[in-house]
């Protein structure tokens, strides 16, 4: 008996708590902060955006925690039915009480009862009845008439009962959207996921050979993923998200990419993009035409098809192929697609070129703040003087690469089409990097009259060829004897010099000067030798130039200020090639777009109850907050008359009602 009697009150009191209000709003704070989180930290990125924004510490951290997708986490489905079934003990314990209250005209109260109110007069006079019930009616008042056995009779009456309707209302509401919470939390496959049946797939493999664990039906009650699309191809997938792998998930139709559109804002930024699809149902052959644009979805069998992105859908490429370690070899032409890989062949070793996207429109900023110190390559910046402070805008089409050799290492690059112009001159640009995780750092080739770097790269290889040398120094020391620079007594020397510095600026640019410097030469004195290397090296350019040019059967270069620029340009970009770390320099030379459309489509059948919810709730506040609930009694006995009210709020509103209704029935009395 003491067990049944524990038991029983252990079930009252988890009924008690589960139907109480502490615990449905303690329920409710804590998915209010969770709604926070979620609102402030950006939900369902692939895992690697977050553990390389927060650092491996707190990653894990969030990551047990579930913060990465919220709403769809383990804890808050938990949470959201918890408060299905706090808020449905709560109606179905406070349920009936309400009802009966509601239905209830309070006619048994006695004289007694009705004098201790608050609201409670006593008038002298007599009054029919009948105007006491035509005076309720026109008032708007539903009454009951009891007729008691001492021979009074009471008018119990009360309008705006649905001032509790207003509860139901409200924690319906909350069922309802809780429900549509569950339902578009996609529980069952959660289930899935903790049974073993949904195993998420982290390998970066084709769709086809994904396996049937990682895979979701078409019938799946709640799903939202992404999809990209290029023109003219189809999709019948979707991939969604989870954890640190992703999902496919089966799509009861077929989606065809017929034609994108993108138009730009004059800054760069995209203004429109659309989609003209064709969605084809699986089972009966149905076409349905349609323009996705953003924020305006199609909707196909309860799934909404987004516009959510745009780019590269793999592009046709022609390249332009710059053996670095031959530079005299003619440039190859080398053809390719955007977003594949193929394989390259350099100098007898093999490499794997991982092509990136192709964008048409790019905004960069190529500027930079330049230092206070002044290395050997800063000297020659300042001697051409070109800065390099201007921000750019638009540079036109890129293409984004890596090189990976046979150990696996690779660096990225990303190659421009267009040529850009500063100050007066045009270069083409090109940026590299080792690591993703740092910026692009930009190297800058001039461009000859003609738009190229051809005489570019013809001033690197006569640069790079000491058999050129002699001659060369020749030519230099000749114009410097002219000039009355050297005697004819340094005339050997100085060739020599001349000679020296270009072979060790062949070695490694100007690093390789630096490095000479810091070795060899006493630090007081390094000013001043850095200082002869620098007039060394520009006039003899202009000789590695007219020579350069003499081979290939070409006429010199003007000289003027504007070609003399272009020379030590090249010399800045001779010796930055040495640290581009690529056998090749691989020009974009031409393309044929081709467009793709990111898509996102859900299926989210619970909205439709977080809005039938949402509604209720607004319902049941307007009922709770607009609507006061009031009753009235008239209690008539003898020559004498009791009039009480009572309200659910008391408020300024209800004395001037009692005091109004009061004044009625004392003229009603007097006119009897």
């Amino acid at each position: 008996m003491k067990t049944s009697k524990r038991q029983a009150g252990f079930g009252s009191s988890l009924f008690e708590l589960l139907s109480s209000m502490r615990f449905a709003i303690g329920l409710l704070t804590i998915l209010a902060i969770a709604s926070v989180v979620g609102t402030v930290l950006k939900q369902n990125e692939p895992y690697p955006n977050y553990a390389f924004e927060f650092g491996p510490f707190w990653f894990r951290v969030f990551e047990t925690l579930g913060l990465y997708d919220v709403y769809h986490s383990g804890w808050f489905l938990t949470i959201l039915a918890f408060l299905v079934l706090s808020t449905t003990l709560c109606i179905t314990r406070n349920g009936p009480g309400f009802v009966k209250d509601m239905r209830a005209f309070r006619d048994k109260a006695s004289n007694v009862s009705l004098a201790a109110m608050k609201h409670s007069i006593e008038l002298e006079g007599r009054i029919a009845p009948e105007a006491v019930a035509g005076y309720l009616s026109r008032e708007g008042f539903r009454f009951k008439v009891r007729e008691r056995e001492d021979g009074a009779t009471l008018f119990a009456a009360k309008k705006g009962v649905a001032n509790k309707l207003g509860y139901f209302f409200a924690h319906i509401a909350l069922v309802v959207i809780c429900i549509g919470g569950l339902i578009d939390g996609n529980l069952p496959l959660k289930l899935g996921e903790l049974a073993g049946r949904v195993v998420p797939e982290t390998r970066d493999i084709p769709q086809s050979q994904i396996p049937e664990q990682s895979r979701l039906s078409a019938g799946n009650l709640s799903f939202r993923g992404n999809v990209t699309i290029a023109e003219n191809k189809s999709a019948d997938v979707i991939f969604q998200n989870a954890g640190n792998g992703y999902l496919v998930q089966e799509l009861p139709f077929i989606v065809t990419l017929k034609k994108f559109y993108v138009d730009y804002y004059n800054n760069g930024m995209p203004k429109l993009f659309a989609s003209d699809i064709i969605v084809t149902d699986k089972r009966t052959g149905k076409e349905t035409p349609a323009t996705v644009k953003v924020n305006h979805p199609l909707i196909v069998d309860g799934v909404a098809i987004y516009q959510a992105s745009f780019g590269d859908g793999g592009s046709p490429l022609e390249l332009k192929g710059w053996n670095l370690a031959q530079p005299a070899m003619a440039p190859v032409t080398l053809r390719g697609t955007s977003l594949a890989t193929q394989p390259l062949k350099a100098n007898g070793r093999d490499y794997q070129l991982e092509f990136g996207e192709l964008r048409v429109f790019n905004i960069e900023n190529m500027g930079g703040a330049q230092g206070d110190a002044k290395t050997f390559s800063e000297r020659m910046h300042d001697a051409r003087e070109v800065k390099h402070e201007k921000a750019l805008k638009n540079v036109g089409p890129s293409i984004s690469f890596k090189l990976r050799d046979a150990q696996g290492q690779a660096r990225e690059y990303q190659q421009y089409m267009a040529p850009i112009t500063q100050e007066g001159a045009s270069y083409l640009i090109s940026g590299v990097r080792s690591e993703v995780a740092k910026p692009f750092q930009f190297l800058r080739l001039p461009l000859d009259d003609d738009g190229k770097i051809d005489t570019f790269m013809r001033l690197r290889a006569a640069l790079l060829n000491p058999a050129l040398y002699d001659e060369i120094a020749a030519r230099t020391t000749a114009k410097a004897l002219q000039g009355q620079a050297i005697s004819p007594a340094m005339q050997q020397q100085f060739q020599s010099s001349v000679k020296w510095v270009l072979a060790r600026f062949a070695q490694g640019g100007f690093s390789a000067l630096e490095q000479f410097l810091d070795e060899r030469v006493p630090a007081d004195k390094r000013q001043a030798v850095a200082q002869t290397y620098v007039k060394i090296l520009q006039g003899a350019v202009v000789d590695v130039m007219d020579v350069a040019q003499a081979k290939a059967g070409l006429a010199p270069l003007p000289e003027d200020g504007k070609h003399y620029r272009f020379l030590l340009d090249g010399l800045v970009g001779v010796s930055a090639l040495n640290d581009y770390g690529a056998p090749v320099f691989l020009q974009l030379t031409g393309f044929e777009q081709v467009q793709a459309s990111g898509l996102q489509m859900t299926r989210s059948p619970g909205k439709n109850l977080v809005y039938f919810g949402s509604l209720m709730l607004v319902i049941g506040i307007i009922l709770m907050f607009y609507v006061r609930e009031v009753r009235l009694w008239v209690l008539c006995y003898g020559d004498r008359m009791r009039v009480a009210m009572s309200s659910n709020r008391h408020s300024r509103d209800l004395d001037s009602d009692f005091a109004r209704h009061t004044e009625s029935l004392n003229q009603l009395v007097r006119d009897a």
